[in-house]
């Protein structure tokens, strides 16, 4: 497929539906495919160039999660006298893969349109290609991830193989959430540079907000519901509950808690709420994305 990345830009658009633009950014992402593609591949092979730990850099940020998951989840069985059995540690892992996810994904995209002014001021191509083409090579980090974990899993014996059908459609909601975040932060800090640093902090503490390093049962009946309004919730206790416990995520699920609470730890609503509100986000975060990308080179 020839490619010409250096064709004019268009003009400045007039008036359009939303409809319209969305089927505009549809068709420039399409034909730019290959960009897309090579960008990313540029950015996974930067990322292992010279590399001492190669792959094993996929592996790291996940296994730091669930260390400090680990010794965060033993201090609390310590103090409250209860064991921590393999189930947690397994959750914990998988968990912590989404979660690095999220995060190499939004830390690096923020900074894409910023690190590639070149491209941007010069040369013509539809800009959400940047942060989309970061996503894709932190989605490599993670299937390779993916499957270290998915080995240690099989040699443990620890998982179900019924959850696994849930995967696709978690991972694809983890994708799109993360999306809507990419392009709205990243379009944010082309205009606002200290959006990058607020992101960091954000990134830094977020996991104290997530239910990563704790499951939601612990907040009790109510916290766990307030928990759930984070959209990476559903998403990371799906993964625990399908893979791990091998519930089905069409059903509810009560639990009761250390103290003879019933607490709701799921409901098939919670990830329709978590795809809804990825969906809505990218739909607005494109629309906004595209409507500014005019004016990008003004501000590079």
């Amino acid at each position: 497929m020839s490619l010409d990345v250096t064709a004019a830009a268009p003009a400045l658009p007039g008036r359009r539906s939303a409809l319209g633009e969305f089927g505009e950014i549809a068709r420039d992402l399409w034909h730019y495919r290959e960009l897309l593609y090579q960008l990313a591949l540029r950015d996974v092979r930067i990322r292992y160039k010279q590399a001492v730990m190669g792959f094993g850099w996929a592996v790291f940020m996940p296994l730091l999660v669930v260390l400090a998951g680990c010794l965060v989840r033993a201090a609390m069985a310590h103090v409250s006298g209860t064991a921590l059995d393999r189930a947690a540690l397994a959750g914990l892992a998988i968990k912590g893969l989404g979660w690095s996810f999220f995060v190499g994904a939004l830390g690096f995209a923020v900074q894409s349109l910023s690190g590639n002014l070149n491209l941007v001021s010069k040369i013509y191509f539809p800009r959400e290609v940047l942060p989309l083409a970061v996503m894709l090579a932190q989605a490599f980090d993670s299937a390779v991830g993916a499957v270290a974990l998915t080995v240690a899993f099989v040699a443990f014996g620890i998982g179900s193989a019924s959850g696994l059908l849930w995967v696709p459609v978690l991972a694809l909601t983890l994708f799109v959430v993360t999306a809507a975040a990419a392009l709205l932060l990243s379009c944010g800090n082309l205009f606002f540079r200290d959006v990058k640093y607020i992101v960091q902090v954000l990134l830094t503490f977020g996991i104290f907000f997530t239910p990563v390093l704790f499951e939601p049962i612990m907040l009790g009946a109510t916290g766990a519901k307030l928990a759930m309004l984070n959209p990476l919730a559903p998403v990371l206790e799906g993964l625990r509950l399908a893979v791990v416990g091998g519930h089905d995520l069409l059903e509810p699920l009560v639990q009761v808690s250390r103290h003879g609470e019933a607490v709701l730890v799921w409901h098939p609503l919670y990830l329709a709420y978590s795809a809804g509100l990825g969906l809505v986000g990218l739909a607005a975060s494109a629309l906004l994305f595209h409507r500014l990308e005019y004016v990008f080179a003004e501000y590079v």
